[in-house]
């Protein structure tokens, strides 16, 4: 079989691509759309335009622009790994020694938590960078949301958080609302041609939060899940967004084995807001309060702290002299940055 340098078959992109579109006709959430797509590839393919391409990762980084040119759906994408994957025909998470190795990457990634901390002034502060399965990572989730009980305001920051679980999603949001369940939001897979709605759970390990203000940090790379929890808090009102506009990827899916060393993230399914009918896909969650992302844990921390002083009270007692002068310190040190 004639390679290239890179280990790239000459019959390569031929397979690459008859796999890839029956994935796509079979799974992707819009078939019209699909068939489009399909069309396309099968263009580049004849016109030969990934025959010089020797390199695995830049065919697959090729094949993921040329899959988001029809709807810019930027939860398409290929991705190439220069040891062979597992082989199987349907979605990866059904594959186990696949599912093995993301369970041990997501524990190693402390499952999307990478930082807990009570700030001056009792503020809570949690950078969670990915919503790993719940059934996974929910006890490293509790654990969290415990330590940040007993603050007064909440800072969640997600401007580097990918996305992930809705499950997740669901998880932490309970604790920030009462017992009675909210509906946050719903989602329609293609697969199963079935809508799933996803309330608040009505018990989580711990204490809830339902009336502590809370913060949610944005930026341009806030994505997917992670763009369903700010958008879920937003349209119920139970978050201050402060950021950047978000990246705008709503379309959850799965991963296909599309090559020995090729697979393909396909969206399967498509949120559907129960307050507003919409979604975030191609537009993003637009914040409250705008801020570049470098400023935007400054100004949330700020508005927190000032928040504290508005609500002291005329005649605190001891322990909350103490906090004010704390939080009045933090504020003072804002203010010489």
């Amino acid at each position: 079989m004639e390679t290239g340098p890179a280990g790239i078959a000459a019959n390569t992109p031929r397979e690459l691509i008859q796999s890839l579109s029956e994935k796509l006709k079979t799974c992707y959430i819009f078939p019209e759309i699909a068939e489009q797509i399909c069309i396309r590839l099968q263009a580049y393919l004849e016109n030969g335009t990934y025959t010089p391409i020797q390199q695995g990762e830049l065919l697959a980084s090729t094949l993921t622009t040329h899959l988001q040119e029809v709807n810019q759906d930027r939860h398409l994408n290929v991705r190439w790994y220069p040891q062979p994957l597992p082989d199987h025909a349907g979605p990866m998470f059904q594959n186990q020694e696949w599912l093995d190795e993301q369970r041990q990457q997501a524990r190693l990634d402390n499952y999307g938590l990478h930082k807990v901390e009570r700030l001056p002034g009792n503020i809570g502060y949690v950078d969670i960078r990915q919503f790993h399965f719940a059934s996974w990572g929910g006890d490293t989730a509790a654990a969290a949301m415990a330590f940040l009980a007993h603050t007064d305001r909440l800072i969640i920051d997600l401007r580097k958080c990918i996305g992930g679980d809705p499950d997740m999603v669901t998880f932490i949001s309970s604790y920030l609302f009462g017992e009675e369940r909210v509906h946050l939001n719903d989602m329609y897979w293609r697969d199963e041609d079935a809508t799933y709605q996803y309330w608040t759970l009505p018990y989580v390990p711990g204490k809830r939060f339902p009336d502590k203000p809370v913060y949610v940090l944005t930026s341009k790379d806030t994505f997917s899940g992670a763009e369903e929890f700010a958008y879920n808090l937003k349209t119920r009102q139970r978050a201050l967004l402060v950021g950047e506009t978000t990246r705008g990827g709503a379309h959850p899916g799965t991963t296909y084995r599309i090559h020995a060393h090729f697979e393909a993230f396909i969206p399967i399914g498509r949120p559907i807001n129960p307050l507003t009918g919409a979604d975030w896909e191609g537009c993003g969650v637009t914040p409250d309060i705008e801020a570049a992302q470098e400023q935007a844990f400054e100004a949330a921390y700020k508005m927190a702290l000032e928040s504290v002083l508005a609500g002291s009270g005329e005649a605190p007692s001891r322990p909350g002299q103490a906090l004010l002068e704390e939080a009045r310190t933090a504020l003072q040190a804002l203010g010489t940055k």
